[in-house]
């Protein structure tokens, strides 16, 4: 019988015998479940099968040397880009819970985690994160159920003066209770979620529309442009005019996968 130490020599003999190709495969295994390697340019090294399926994609050779400006619509790639930056300084992305496109264009829930990815002398050679598919999770669609009703109606009605009263009214809750599961489903209150449900909405509208931001921040859901303007820079790292000027030079300089 081998001792202890003897076992851990044999384990580490194993892992040296690894390859990261063979590593990273393993991902393939992972059914609902999107990995990708990014360089430090956000440019896409790897990703595995269901990235690809999901992405309608039909080979890894395609979408190897592209970003996401390339695959996903320029507001949602927009902040998959800031997303990056952030993790390459240091920022870590732990299972936060986002709702994202599926293949039938339809929404759904998914949670995703990020990390920079350093070479052997700790230096951040890029990044490298997961995404996982909820639908199919039981434990986590219990949980998105108690918060259903008062999200739908937010998705629903983000545009218009939404109170905490009225939700919980929607959810049959009082409002600690209702907020109790916010902050226990979904990590924010329901004003924050309300918050990135219109910031979402605007910074599509700044790229879909050509309405002024001031009439976007209106149909929004603000009032105050100043305070939109605000809001924009803390969620998205640029004044809404800088957004909408960056994505119309992307949109010029980057083309989609054939």
């Amino acid at each position: 019988m081998l001792k202890n130490n003897d076992k851990n020599i044999k384990g580490q003999h194993l892992l040296n015998d690894l390859s990261i190709k063979q590593v990273i495969e393993v991902f393939d295994l992972m059914p609902d479940t999107k990995f990708w390697i990014k360089d430090l340019e956000g440019n896409f090294v790897h990703v595995n099968k269901y990235f690809l399926e999901h992405s309608g994609i039909r080979s890894l050779s395609n979408i190897i040397g592209y970003n996401d400006n390339h695959i996903a619509a320029a507001h949602i790639a927009e902040q998959f880009i800031v997303d990056d930056k952030k993790v390459i300084q240091g920022h870590v992305v732990n299972d936060r819970l986002e709702m994202n496109s599926i293949k039938n264009g339809k929404l759904s829930w998914f949670t995703t985690s990020k990390r920079a990815l350093r070479n052997q002398s700790g230096e951040v050679v890029g990044t490298y994160g997961i995404t996982r598919h909820l639908n199919k999770t039981s434990e986590v669609l219990s949980g998105l159920n108690a918060v259903q009703s008062p999200v739908e109606y937010i998705k629903n009605n983000y545009m218009n003066d939404i109170c905490i009263n009225e939700l919980a009214g929607v959810a049959h809750l009082s409002v600690s209770a209702l907020e109790r599961r916010f902050k226990k489903y979904l990590a924010k209150t329901p004003k924050q979620f309300l918050n990135e449900i219109r910031l979402e909405n605007a910074r599509r509208l700044l790229v879909e529309s050509n309405r002024s931001i001031s009439d976007i921040a209106n149909a929004t859901g603000f009032s105050d442009h100043s305070y939109f303007s605000k809001q924009f820079k803390k969620m998205f790292d640029q004044l809404p005019s800088q957004f909408r000027e960056s994505q119309i030079t992307a949109q010029t300089s980057e083309r989609k996968i054939p």
